[in-house]
């Protein structure tokens, strides 16, 4: 009996670590996004004349517009990343309780 629920929560440890692993790609990827948010903010910043691609077509743009779109893009990923990190701390607190428990 005991080894069944050993040999369980280790499968949960396992799961979890790999959750945790997900969870830490899509922090890295949000990251790059947020830093790639910033390089066309910075781009922007004095230009009169700015293009944004659209599907396939580069589209002359309102630079105030375009600058507002980002930094709405921005404040989405910053919210994005901060509930990943939440998670991420949540669930290395289950992973170091649990093996805790196994070991």
């Amino acid at each position: 009996m005991e080894n069944k629920n050993k040999e369980q929560q280790i499968q949960e440890i396992s799961i979890l670590e790999q959750n945790l692993q997900n969870l830490l790609f899509q922090n890295q990827a949000f990251q790059m996004e947020i830093s790639e948010t910033n390089a066309a903010l910075k781009e922007i910043q004095d230009s009169k004349e700015v293009f944004k691609i659209v599907g396939q077509l580069m589209i002359k743009s309102e630079p105030e517009k375009v600058k507002e779109e980002l930094l709405n893009k921005e404040k989405l990923l910053s919210l994005r990343i901060k509930s990943i990190e939440n998670q991420e701390s949540e669930m290395s607190k289950q992973l170091e309780s649990l093996k805790k428990k196994v070991l």
